[in-house]
């Protein structure tokens, strides 16, 4: 299905790029961040415009966000319920919870790029916790732009080989990731130290 997907970036670019992301925000199994590379280097090449793929691509994510957002306010704790009898939506729902408990906003922009499997989760449970929805929206819309501005900017730096991309993000993301995790425990260290000091 992916290399069907991917044939057609060139005629359908930027809806294409907007209803992958859109979807891939859902749950579905569409595979937006290849669909983001494959578009970044049709940008090299020319045949698509940098900045409508961007736009498309962050667009879509954000307006998956908001439906997923509202489903999850709109039908909230029994429609988790439901989805938990699933073992593996429970276990992600599960890490959806940990992460919004542990980080609040800072875990919805995080979800968009760096833990983007728990992004839908995320919506849901965000908009069944009661969430605001502004700050939530602030938090999904620059996720999604960061997002789309990696993905589509590793495809176009490769110019459209996507194994080396795919490979040099995941780099990128890991030590993003491990950055991330070195710099929390930082503070929580610096926070254990001044609370115990007489």
């Amino acid at each position: 299905m992916t290399e069907w997907l991917l044939a057609l970036v060139p005629t359908y670019g930027l809806w294409l790029l907007a209803a992958g992301t859109f979807l891939s925000c859902l749950a579905l199994p569409i595979p937006a961040s290849i669909l983001m590379l494959t578009a970044g280097g049709f940008v090299a090449a020319g045949d698509l415009a940098l900045l409508p793929s961007l736009a498309a691509a962050a667009t879509g994510g954000i307006a998956g966000d908001q439906l997923g957002f509202w489903i999850g306010r709109r039908f909230g704790a029994p429609l988790l319920a439901r989805m938990q009898r699933n073992p593996a939506r429970a276990h992600l729902l599960a890490r959806a919870v940990e992460v919004l408990e542990k980080r609040g906003l800072q875990g919805v922009f995080l979800s968009r790029w760096l833990f983007s499997p728990l992004g839908p989760w995320v919506n849901l449970t965000a908009g069944s916790a009661g969430y605001d929805w502004r700050r939530f929206s602030l938090a999904g819309g620059t996720g999604e732009a960061v997002w789309a501005g990696l993905y589509i900017g590793f495809g176009y730096g490769f110019a459209g080989n996507i194994e080396a991309a795919t490979e040099m993000l995941g780099s990128v993301l890991g030590l993003l990731a491990a950055g991330t995790v070195m710099i929390g425990l930082a503070i929580w260290l610096r926070h254990l130290h001044h609370s115990h000091r007489p």
